[in-house]
């Protein structure tokens, strides 16, 4: 394993998570930050829940497309283990980001990235998933618990390979940890359900 490549591949994916999306958008189109709104949390669901479905679909969009350039640099650099490396350290990067205080996203977004890089049957495994359990508990967490650990167990059964396992593994357990607040009040019976805002334009001061 060429350890250079390596390093170039964390750094690089680690970097491009930390440039949060709904942080960067929050702040330059909607004139506010989203973490100290909503949920509090940096991500695509509470865009939505704070500014609308299109801050929402935005941010969605962002954070996929930085996963897709990590894993894409990976990828080239060191093949299916770089394709890994790269996924696992921006999905690192966007849960938590040098650039923000270390405060950032749950990693789905990323984790739905990360999932069309693997193999498109767990793609779309995912999506059914979070899809069919946010729909019917209207809880967007209970969907996003789900989807991560859809994400692992399809990558098992359709035998992705050794790399592309580890990673849905990892990436699973990252978001799964970034939801234990979630967890905690769907046990107790305390979580809300989603409620997407009208769209918002830029707050003024």
């Amino acid at each position: 394993m060429n350890i250079g490549k390596l390093l170039i591949i964390l750094v690089i994916g680690y970097l491009l998570g930390s440039l949060s999306s709904s942080i960067l958008l929050s702040r330059n189109a909607w004139g506010g930050d989203v973490r100290k709104k909503g949920s509090g949390n940096a991500g695509a669901t509470n865009m939505a829940r704070v500014y609308g479905w299109a801050a929402g679909i935005l941010t969605l969009v962002c954070d996929m497309a930085k996963a897709g350039l990590s894993v894409w640099i990976g990828w080239k650099l060191m093949g299916d283990w770089g394709l890994a490396a790269g996924g696992i350290a921006c999905m690192l990067g966007h849960c938590f980001p040098v650039f923000h205080e270390f405060k950032g996203g749950k990693g789905i977004s990323v984790g739905a990235a990360l999932g069309l890089a693997i193999d498109w049957r767990v793609f779309v495994t995912i999506v059914v998933v979070f899809l069919i359990v946010a729909l019917l508990t209207k809880k967007v967490s209970a969907g996003s618990v789900a989807a991560s650990l859809a994400i692992a167990i399809s990558a098992i059964l359709f035998g992705v390979g050794t790399p592309k396992i580890l990673l849905a593994i990892v990436a699973a357990c990252i978001a799964i940890f970034q939801h234990r607040g979630n967890l905690k009040r769907l046990a107790e019976g305390t979580e809300p359900d989603f409620k997407a805002a009208d769209d918002k334009k830029k707050e003024t001061k």
